[in-house]
């Protein structure tokens, strides 16, 4: 009986506090990072393309998962496509279960489930509701200021 305690207790222990209604262990950098891909999930809502574009790295480059090069979008191409987004949807709603936040050299994967109801324009000019489900991951890097020091913030290399 007593080991069983033990290995309870123990257990218990080992499992490191989570930061409120994510899966993500709660730790000062792991805050910084979820609180600013809330900030970048309110952008999202506001339909902010200026908000969205500050928090994209000059370095941006999304491959959409696919190994051909000819859908990969860049900066300038995230600046099109999100003008173009901003003009064809005219209201978001845009929710975020965390994850998993890693960390490589200086690489930040944010793994989350999101869930997005977006109230598009259509060709004809009626309205109507989408519905997106699904997992995905940002990846953010420290931002730098002009001496190559981190400047407490991020930016986001991947997956906007």
């Amino acid at each position: 009986m007593s080991y069983r305690f033990l290995w309870l207790a123990l257990g218990v222990s080992a499992c490191a506090a989570q930061i409120p209604n994510t899966t993500v262990e709660d730790t000062p950098e792991n805050r910084e990072v979820v609180a600013f891909v809330e900030r970048y999930r309110r952008a999202v809502e506001a339909r902010d393309v200026r908000a969205l574009l500050e928090m994209a790295s000059p370095r941006y480059l999304d491959d959409n998962g696919t190994p051909g090069g000819d859908d990969d979008l860049d900066y300038d191409g995230l600046r099109e496509k999100l003008s173009a987004w901003r003009d064809r949807v005219l209201d978001v709603r845009y929710e975020i279960k965390y994850r998993r936040v890693t960390y490589d050299r200086d690489k930040i994967f944010v793994e989350f489930r999101y869930t997005a109801s977006f109230r598009v324009a259509t060709p004809d000019g009626s309205e109507r509701w989408a519905r997106r489900l699904g997992d995905h991951r940002l990846i953010l890097t420290p931002e730098r200021d002009q001496e190559g020091e981190s400047g407490g913030g991020f930016l986001i290399l991947s997956g906007m």
